[in-house]
């Protein structure tokens, strides 16, 4: 289960990969549980949480096409027309500054919500709609997409945790499903914070190997390119019906080279 992410660095594929306009300040490149990321969500949906007295959050609607367990292939795997760009979507969207680490809105004050976020970055997709952290956002409809360059996981397989970076074969940005929350204290302070959801990996044929041994395996739920309007309409009865394993034939994993690991045998410095 994945707890660092790479953000993505060209202000530019924010627009053309997921038709949202840029942050002012890309952030951090590495994020880490309660650092400031992003999320994407409708413009209705962002103003309903930025003003929730005045502008009540908007009733989801039934996606239009579901996501199917297939995924179209990446466009430098054999395609013979470049992808098309992506189609203007019916409803506006548009990038939130959050904090990875959801934060429920039960949550009695901001030093709780500071201890309950590093362990509320993830949640399962097969219990969200009833574990208690995440069952109000699930049911709720408050789901969003977190864009990403990649996620990493540990390859445990030496004995030797090797920190490896996941991202997709052709270099694109990955879509994530993802929940939202918005806490508010007594003293008026507000946090707006995000998990990503994750589906069951054991079976999947690179993603099986990473993580602790013995241990149910699990990856991000990436969204296909098409379906980001759908899965941020869905019903809540629907929405599980785009949580599904992204095909290995299209992840990449690279072991991170350290700078210790540059250094040629034998030296001593």
């Amino acid at each position: 289960m994945s707890t660092h992410y790479e953000t993505l660095q060209q202000a530019d594929i924010y627009h053309e990969a997921f038709a949202v306009e840029p942050p002012v300040a890309l952030g951090e490149r590495h994020l880490w549980p309660r650092k400031p990321g992003f999320f994407i969500v409708h413009a209705a949906t962002a103003a309903a949480m930025t003003n929730p007295a005045s502008s009540p959050s908007p009733q989801p609607e039934a996606p239009s096409e579901p996501q199917t367990g297939r995924q179209p292939a990446p466009a430098d795997a054999g395609a013979e027309a470049p992808s098309p760009a992506p189609a203007r979507p019916a409803q506006q969207r548009v990038l939130v500054p959050a904090q990875w680490g959801l934060v429920p809105h039960w949550v009695k004050s901001a030093s709780d919500a500071k201890l309950r976020a590093p362990k509320l970055v993830n949640a399962k997709s097969d219990t969200a709609s009833t574990g208690t952290a995440f069952r109000d956002a699930w049911l709720n409809g408050q789901r969003c997409i977190v864009p990403m360059a990649a996620f990493y996981e540990d390859d445990l397989r030496s004995g030797k945790a090797v920190p490896t970076r996941v991202a997709r074969v052709d270099g694109k940005p990955m879509g994530v499903a993802g929940l939202w929350a918005r806490w508010q204290g007594a003293d008026g302070e507000v946090i707006i914070s995000y998990c990503l959801l994750t589906v069951n990996a054991n079976n999947h044929a690179l993603l099986h190997r990473y993580g602790q041994p013995g241990s149910e395996k699990s990856m991000p739920a990436i969204l296909n390119e098409g379906a980001y309007d759908a899965w941020l309409t869905a019903l809540p009865e629907k929405a599980k019906e785009f949580m599904r394993q992204y095909a290995a034939q299209w992840l990449l994993a690279n072991p991170v080279e350290k700078k210790a690991d540059k250094v040629p045998k034998g030296f001593l410095g």
